[in-house]
């Protein structure tokens, strides 16, 4: 009986099964807790966003099995840490405000930098396995522009001539983005079928 409950206990803590990983409520609201910081807002520690930090770090695990299936090259630690010092520059006046600020989240410095590079890692693995295989005609440029580019242009600065070609790169950059996002989604939705997921309802109360 002993065993049972104390097996109970450690049940309870599971958030997620994802294959044979797991993760914890602890996981859970530290993802919570991090991203509210780098946010600027209060954590939101309610049932539904517990639930919803859970389903982005299911993605996370499935993205990182698959790097390291993977040769994909996955950013070095020291690469954020120009990120976190203008970050910390942006929002804090002084290093003591920072820390303090990390000690009200009950976060650690480590948390942040943690996030920062899963941040960069995911922005290139979408770039690696998705982003190659976009392809973005001339009429979907054409499209966009005449939709929601030059529109938005003329009503800025309606004197002023609107051409394509002045924002052919950028509009190409971005529905190459919105195209590669399209095909991770799909991606990580048939990643789920094929993984035995399980949310334990009882940790994200």
């Amino acid at each position: 009986m002993l065993a049972a409950a104390a097996w109970g206990g450690i049940l309870d803590r599971i958030a997620v099964s994802v294959g044979n990983q797991v993760i914890t409520l602890r996981d859970v609201e530290r993802e919570i807790r991090v991203t509210a910081f780098l946010d600027g807002v209060k954590p939101d520690l309610s049932a539904a966003n517990k639930r919803a930090a859970a389903d982005r770090m299911v993605e996370q695990k499935l993205v990182r099995r698959d790097l390291e299936n993977s040769r994909f090259p996955v950013p070095k630690a020291a690469e954020v840490e120009p990120v976190l010092a203008k970050f910390i520059k942006d929002n804090f006046p002084t290093e003591a405000d920072y820390r303090r600020a990390l000690a009200e989240y009950g976060i650690t410095e480590q948390d942040v930098k943690d996030m920062l590079l899963w941040q960069r890692t995911l922005l290139v693995f979408i770039g690696l396995r998705f982003r190659p295989g976009v392809r973005i005609s001339d009429q979907q440029i054409q499209d966009y522009f005449d939709k929601v580019v030059a529109p938005a242009a003329r009503a800025a600065h309606p004197l002023e001539p609107v051409a394509l070609e002045d924002f052919r790169d950028q509009i190409e950059q971005t529905l190459a983005g919105r195209q590669a996002d399209k095909e991770m989604d799909t991606w990580l939705s048939e990643a789920r079928k094929r993984t035995e997921i399980v949310f334990h309802q009882e940790a994200l109360q």
